[in-house]
Protein backbone atom coordinates (compact mmCIF):
# COMPACT_ATOMS: atom_id res chain seq x y z
CA UNK A 1 0.00 0.00 0.00
CA UNK A 2 1.20 3.45 -0.52
CA UNK A 3 2.00 5.98 1.85
CA UNK A 4 1.32 9.99 1.66
CA UNK A 5 3.18 12.08 4.44
CA UNK A 6 1.67 15.60 5.10
CA UNK A 7 4.60 17.56 6.30
CA UNK A 8 3.82 21.13 8.19
CA UNK A 9 6.75 22.74 10.04
CA UNK A 10 5.23 21.28 13.60
CA UNK A 11 3.12 18.21 12.49
CA UNK A 12 0.02 19.96 14.44
CA UNK A 13 -3.20 21.72 12.96
CA UNK A 14 -3.10 22.23 9.12
CA UNK A 15 -1.05 19.18 8.57
CA UNK A 16 -3.98 17.26 10.42
CA UNK A 17 -6.50 18.95 8.44
CA UNK A 18 -4.81 18.18 5.35
CA UNK A 19 -4.82 14.74 6.27
CA UNK A 20 -8.40 14.55 6.80
CA UNK A 21 -8.79 15.91 3.19
CA UNK A 22 -6.49 14.00 1.42
CA UNK A 23 -8.02 10.82 2.82
CA UNK A 24 -11.71 12.04 2.08
CA UNK A 25 -10.17 12.88 -1.82
CA UNK A 26 -8.67 9.29 -2.09
CA UNK A 27 -11.84 8.02 -1.52
CA UNK A 28 -13.68 9.91 -3.64
CA UNK A 29 -10.94 8.54 -6.21
CA UNK A 30 -11.25 4.79 -5.38
CA UNK A 31 -7.61 5.01 -4.48
CA UNK A 32 -6.18 3.73 -1.00
CA UNK A 33 -3.07 4.72 0.96
CA UNK A 34 -1.96 5.06 4.78
CA UNK A 35 -2.14 8.71 4.96
CA UNK A 36 -0.36 10.29 7.79
CA UNK A 37 0.80 13.57 9.06
CA UNK A 38 4.59 14.80 10.93
CA UNK A 39 6.63 17.78 11.43
CA UNK A 40 9.67 18.34 8.96
CA UNK A 41 12.36 17.37 10.92
CA UNK A 42 10.81 14.14 11.24
CA UNK A 43 9.88 13.72 8.03
CA UNK A 44 13.35 13.60 6.55
CA UNK A 45 13.65 9.86 8.02
CA UNK A 46 10.04 8.57 7.86
CA UNK A 47 9.35 6.42 4.45
CA UNK A 48 6.99 7.39 2.50
CA UNK A 49 5.89 7.28 -1.78
CA UNK A 50 4.61 10.66 -1.59
CA UNK A 51 5.31 13.76 0.73
CA UNK A 52 2.66 16.96 0.78
CA UNK A 53 2.94 20.52 2.12
CA UNK A 54 3.64 24.05 0.93
CA UNK A 55 6.07 24.78 -0.95
CA UNK A 56 7.82 26.88 1.64
CA UNK A 57 8.41 23.78 3.68
CA UNK A 58 8.43 20.46 1.86
CA UNK A 59 11.41 22.07 -0.48
CA UNK A 60 13.74 21.21 2.17
CA UNK A 61 12.71 17.52 1.80
CA UNK A 62 14.16 16.86 -1.99
CA UNK A 63 17.04 14.56 -1.93
CA UNK A 64 16.52 13.46 -5.70
CA UNK A 65 14.88 10.50 -4.08
CA UNK A 66 11.47 11.49 -2.71
CA UNK A 67 8.36 12.29 -4.43
CA UNK A 68 7.51 15.22 -2.95
CA UNK A 69 4.80 17.98 -4.12
CA UNK A 70 5.04 21.46 -3.19
CA UNK A 71 1.25 22.89 -2.34
CA UNK A 72 0.21 26.64 -2.85
CA UNK A 73 -2.41 26.21 -0.93
CA UNK A 74 -3.03 23.61 1.57
CA UNK A 75 -7.00 24.19 2.07
CA UNK A 76 -7.83 23.76 -1.60
CA UNK A 77 -9.35 20.33 -2.67
CA UNK A 78 -8.99 20.81 -6.33
CA UNK A 79 -4.78 21.33 -6.09
CA UNK A 80 -4.91 18.22 -3.27
CA UNK A 81 -7.25 16.22 -6.11
CA UNK A 82 -4.62 17.23 -8.62
CA UNK A 83 -1.60 16.30 -6.83
CA UNK A 84 -3.02 13.09 -5.50
CA UNK A 85 -4.31 11.84 -8.68
CA UNK A 86 -0.75 12.63 -10.46
CA UNK A 87 1.35 11.15 -7.90
CA UNK A 88 0.00 8.19 -6.93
Amino acid sequence: MKKVLVVCGNGLGSSMIVEMNVKSILQELGKEAEVSHTDLSSAKSEPADLYLGSEDIVGSLEDGQKNVVKLQNLMDKNELREALTNNL
